[in-house]
């Protein structure tokens, strides 16, 4: 199904509201019924209709619609961010006893789900290097249930071989998940690859105006249908129909949005190859990323996001290089028309920071839609500083 046509026409039946080319947003909470067999129907399925919004709703179901058809996914749910859809992701699918393998170092909440939360209820989690397949036969156990993927993770970008592990858990008759924030459905296809569940933060690349929060989560329409009659009603967490609304703005120049990152990206990152007081560069599209021929295999492209490090980089002149931008924020998240920057020693006590942990040495940019002359002359004058 072509891009232009999900983004632009799938889901808006427009004659049901007046012709208007931007759909309405249905701020309702309830929905009427003409006869009890109506209402009995609804009641028996939610999902099969309108009942009450904190379920379906037409705005957000207009949004759901296109969000599963770019990600080639049966179904989608659409939560209020990211988190919420990871949580419920990972509820219905692991039960008392059971055992989840994930990726290192996953994304905090995903992380304090599988440290804080799932322990209380007697599953236990298994932390690995998922660059290697051989990484996950070795951790597998026979109560294990559950695989979580971030490909790329937001930091140092790791990626996992994403057919082999899909190919590894369906032998084993285990539910994968993948965050795939980083490359949204345009740049790389999970479902494609055979993963189960595909989620992204709309917050981020989806929304790209930075006004509103949003998490996705596609798959098959059993496991969606599975999420929804259960985690997804009794937890409440399904967007609203302004945010939904708004996710749908976004998504109208999204494809443009990418194209113009990922230039831009591309200037940036041969301004910081070149620059003598920059000493790493993570980045999976460039040559010297370890995983660099995995990334171009599974991904189209790889936008906006890309980690650095200061030579010779103490807590001191990563603080300074940060603060003397002057139109990069300091802020977390991306995906936004706004460039950013966020130093991985902000999460630090300044006695904690070890100049020989590259970790802590990270500065992870993002960089927007301004003109990229703009942006490079910024971190040219910081880096001076």
């Amino acid at each position: 199904m072509d891009f232009s046509y999900i983004i632009n026409e799938l889901a808006e039946d427009r004659e049901q509201y007046f012709n208007a080319i931007a759909p309405p947003i249905i701020q309702t909470s309830n929905f009427r019924f003409k006869t009890v067999a109506a209402l009995r129907t609804a009641f028996e399925d939610e999902m099969g209709g309108y009942l009450y919004s904190r379920g379906l709703n037409p705005t957000v179901d207009i949004l759901r619609k296109k969000l599963a058809a770019l990600d080639g996914a049966e179904d989608c749910l659409v939560f209020n961010n990211g988190a919420a859809a990871i949580f419920a992701a990972v509820f219905a699918n692991v039960k008392s006893g059971d055992h989840i393998i994930s990726v290192q170092k996953p994304y905090t909440w995903a992380q304090k789900t599988f440290d804080n939360i799932l322990p209380r209820f007697g599953v236990s989690t298994t932390y690995i290097d998922g660059s290697d397949i051989k990484n996950f036969e070795a951790a597998l156990q026979p109560n294990t249930t559950f695989i979580y993927l971030e490909s790329p993770n937001s930091w140092t970008f790791a990626l996992q071989p994403l057919k082999e592990v899909a190919a590894f858990a369906k032998k084993h008759g285990i539910i994968t998940l993948i965050d795939n924030s980083y490359c949204t459905p345009l740049n790389q296809r999970p479902i494609e690859l055979g993963i189960d569940l595909s989620m992204q933060t709309a917050t981020k690349y989806i929304s790209g105006h930075s006004d509103t929060l949003g998490g996705v989560l596609s798959g098959s329409h059993h496991l969606m249908k599975k999420i929804f009659d259960l985690e997804y009603l009794a937890i409440g967490s399904g967007i609203q129909p302004f945010n939904a609304w708004l996710l749908i703005r976004g998504l109208r120049t999204l494809p443009a949005r990418l194209e113009r990152i990922s230039r831009t990206t591309t200037e940036v990152l041969r301004f910081l190859q070149a620059h003598p007081r920059v000493g790493k560069i993570i980045f999976p599209f460039d040559e010297s990323f370890p995983q660099y021929h995995l990334a171009k295999e599974q991904m189209q492209d790889a936008c906006g996001l890309l980690t650095i490090t200061l030579k010779n980089g103490t807590m001191e002149s990563i603080t300074r290089f940060c603060e003397s931008l002057k139109h990069f924020y300091m802020a977390v998240s991306w995906g936004g028309h706004e460039s950013l920057v966020l130093p991985k020693c902000a999460g630090l006590q300044p006695g904690d920071f070890d100049p020989s942990n590259d970790e802590h040495q990270y500065i992870r940019i993002y960089t927007g839609l301004e003109d990229p002359s703009y942006l490079i002359a910024d971190l040219a004058q910081a880096l001076e500083a």
